[in-house]
């Protein structure tokens, strides 16, 4: 049993679950406002540098869990791509391309903003995003793509999947209280923000 079922983590597509897919034979295209748009593997994936954010992914539903991420940084993926001084947002679709979400430019870049394959070292399954999704501890879960097959840089906002229904475009992680999944669902409160600490600490 992976460690985000240990932790009892919600499984939730909106588009619907895409059921088994295949890892060794998955591919990200990357293309929009840059000089050299290109489809990274999943063998090119896993041997560029692989950084490990310790972070929570943190739901709009309020529900957090935290644990270490591996994957691979957005900017890195944005610098092979050579991505044009043009580029303002950057769009997420998730497999099937009914799932879409956008990012500014400065958060795309932002350290813990990672293509995460791994969640405590352990290779990210399709309930939860598998083989490789979007992560930005930064903004309510929903801006963390699942099963991302296509990364579109743009110089425009589009509003994505959940954003045509009413969620908040910037996703700002707003003060309240969640369910911390690592302490067995207790509510906690947080101050907003990127959740790093409970104001009960």
């Amino acid at each position: 049993m992976s460690r985000l079922k240990e932790l009892k983590t919600p499984v939730f597509w909106a588009e619907g679950h895409p059921g088994i897919l295949d890892r060794e034979d998955w591919s990200i295209s990357v293309g929009g406002l840059c000089k050299n748009p290109k489809i990274f593997t999943w063998q090119e994936i896993i041997s560029m540098h692989k950084t490990v954010v310790d972070a929570r992914l943190t739901s709009v539903t309020r529900f957090s869990v935290s644990g270490k991420w591996g994957g691979i940084k957005v900017s890195d993926v944005l610098d092979a791509v050579e991505a044009s001084d043009e580029v303002r947002y950057v769009r997420f679709w998730s497999v099937k391309n009914i799932y879409d979400t956008s990012i500014p430019i400065d958060v795309a870049k932002r350290e813990k903003t990672i293509l995460a394959y791994e969640f405590e070292s352990e290779y990210l399954e399709e309930d939860y995003g598998g083989p490789v999704r979007g992560f930005c501890p930064y903004l309510w879960g929903y801006k963390s793509a699942k099963s991302v097959v296509k990364i579109e840089l743009m110089d425009r906002y589009v509003s994505g999947f959940w954003e045509l229904r009413g969620y908040p475009d910037d996703a700002l992680i707003t003060a309240g209280k969640v369910r911390d999944l690592n302490q067995g669902g207790r509510i906690r409160p947080i101050p907003g923000g990127e959740v790093i600490t409970f104001l009960d600490e």
